[in-house]
């Protein structure tokens, strides 16, 4: 009798997912789970969406391709110009902007604010890129309904006056921006989608803007952002406004840094680091609270240069494990005791509580284990993470070393086309040595137009193995899998993801006992999107 495993690989290039429809089925699924929403899905589903198919060439920088700015603008003074109706706290960086914007907003929650916040993209529905209130619960969708009817009228007036040009991102920025308004929000915060300059979202005023974060600056949307990591920086320094302070997450490279500065100088805006020398972090230890994995940290903060600022947080539980958690908790309580330098009332006992409080889909996230049985699988653990750059594979490295150092792993990945594979598949080969590699596909943002194909991923990860002169075998179609040794088997699926799972589930049961087995499944939000989708 063969073997779930041996079918699996006999059928991997043989019935490759189809692409054509994606969309059809995306929208179709949305709208079965969000019925009141119909109307507002179809009318997004129609503008252009660069999530889906690509950002174009240089259409994050400040030049003649980037994008219009002016167009965003001209839609926004249509709604009443809402943006200008609120304190705004505007974050931008290659990772970490979600992470810190959920922080932050966390804490000023905990604050007594009733707070709204805009981050992209989304996981399982449009709703959660919106937050309002005190509670953090996603925007209702009676709520985001009637905002939509109300201002339709005039976003239907902009699209027709710009010819059509108005993009998906654009037109759900000013649905936030206005809803934010409507319901006077005391403070919002918002995530940048993509650079800082020309994005949708670098609208805000001098004076409604609190405070700019950049968290770091990476080597991600290379071709839109114009090439370099010193275009990268420049176009995410777009975001510092005049007079008002900038905090830095980091760690940057010095010359990055200084391009930073350099412009927050310019603007006149002090300056605040969370890798300033008076800045400290430290993981004590790992365990679990409420049966949730946590880290217990120590942060200390006394910064003298251009702002004072002084904490200390002993013995905060966080939930978002990895030393880049751990980092993106300090830029988020720099950044709160900047705002109570502007005289905000964030006592330290709400930064404190906030930040243990924060969780994130879809970051260094365990399934529990009834989520783990929906998917079939026992006697496994299964880590969701997000990443889908070389930094951000290098910091899931370092976290499932750190929680988990003695286990048995496999990895089930999927990736956008657009991404650097290659450095990605090098960080998680040479990081974590897993057992077990298999490469599927997955939609993006509903459609197929930038989803890497399996066998490309697979091209990848093999010759990433053979530069780093790893022992692995390349698991072709039709061949008999042997699971034991210290072999890496590298193998691959069109779809679904869940054959994928329970593959990687098999062969890691077929290995012998005595560690811990651990699925990890990443390479980007879509995938994890998919898996979680699974489970409910």
């Amino acid at each position: 009798m063969q073997s779930m495993a041996t079918v699996f690989f006999r059928r991997a290039v043989r019935h490759p997912a189809p692409v054509s429809g994606f969309c059809a089925l995306f929208f179709a699924s949305m709208a079965r789970e969000e019925p009141e929403l119909v109307e507002l899905l179809d009318y997004m589903e129609r503008l252009k969406n660069y999530e889906r198919v690509g950002v174009p060439r240089d259409a994050g920088t400040e030049t003649d391709e980037g994008f219009d700015l002016g167009r965003m603008r001209r839609l926004l003074k249509r709604l009443g110009d809402p943006q200008f109706n609120f304190p705004a706290i505007h974050i931008a960086g290659t990772k970490g902007k979600g992470s810190t914007a959920a922080f932050l907003s966390s804490i000023l929650r905990e604050s007594g604010f009733n707070v709204g916040t805009y981050s992209s993209p989304h996981l399982w529905t449009i709703r959660e890129r919106i937050s309002l209130g005190r509670s953090g619960n996603n925007v209702s969708a009676k709520t985001l309904n009637n905002i939509f009817h109300q201002v339709k009228e005039s976003i239907d007036d902009s699209i027709e006056s710009e010819n059509g040009q108005l993009t998906h991102f654009e037109v759900f920025t000013a649905l936030a921006f206005a809803l934010f308004s409507k319901e006077n929000v005391d403070i919002a915060v918002i995530e940048a989608g993509l650079g800082g300059a020309r994005d949708a979202t670098n609208v805000l005023s001098s004076s409604k803007l609190a405070i700019s974060v950049i968290t770091t600056v990476g080597e991600e949307h290379l071709a839109a952002l114009g090439g370099s990591l010193e275009s990268i920086a420049l176009a995410k320094s777009g975001i510092i406004k005049h007079g008002r302070p900038l905090v830095i997450g980091g760690p940057f490279d010095m010359h990055i840094e200084k391009i930073l500065r350099s412009r927050a100088s310019s603007m006149c805006s002090p300056v605040v680091s969370g890798c300033d020398p008076g800045v400290r972090g430290v993981i004590k230890g790992v365990g679990t609270v409420d049966g949730k994995p946590c880290q217990f940290c120590d942060i200390h903060i006394k910064i003298e240069r251009d702002l004072q600022l002084c904490s200390d947080f002993s013995n905060v539980k966080l939930r978002m494990i990895g030393h880049h958690q751990l980092q993106n908790a300090i830029t988020a309580a720099c950044a709160s005791l900047c705002l109570r330098d502007q005289g905000w009332e964030v006592p330290a006992e709400s930064i404190h509580s906030g930040l243990e409080k924060t969780e994130l889909l879809g970051r260094s996230q365990f399934l529990t284990p009834i989520e783990v049985e929906a998917l079939g699988l026992s006697g496994v653990s299964v880590l969701l993470d997000g990443a889908h750059t070389e930094a951000s594979a290098k910091a899931l490295a370092d976290t499932v070393n750190m929680v988990a150092p003695n286990r048995q792993l496999a990895l089930v990945v999927a990736m956008a086309s657009d991404k650097d594979h290659l450095k990605f598949a090098s960080q998680l080969l040479s990081g974590l040595r897993p057992e077990i590699v298999l490469l599927s596909e997955v939609s993006i943002a509903g459609g197929g137009s930038r989803t890497a194909p399996a066998l490309t991923l697979k091209d990848a990860w093999v010759d990433t193995a053979v530069a780093l002169a790893l022992d692995f075998k390349d698991i072709g179609p039709g061949e008999e899998v042997n699971a034991s040794g210290p072999t890496t088997l590298i193998g691959c699926r069109a779809s679904p993801i869940e054959d994928s799972l329970r593959v990687a589930h098999q062969l890691l049961r077929s290995r012998p006992e005595g560690l811990d087995r651990l699925v990890v499944v990443t390479g980007s939000l879509h995938i994890v999107s998919h898996v979680l989708r699974s489970v409910q």
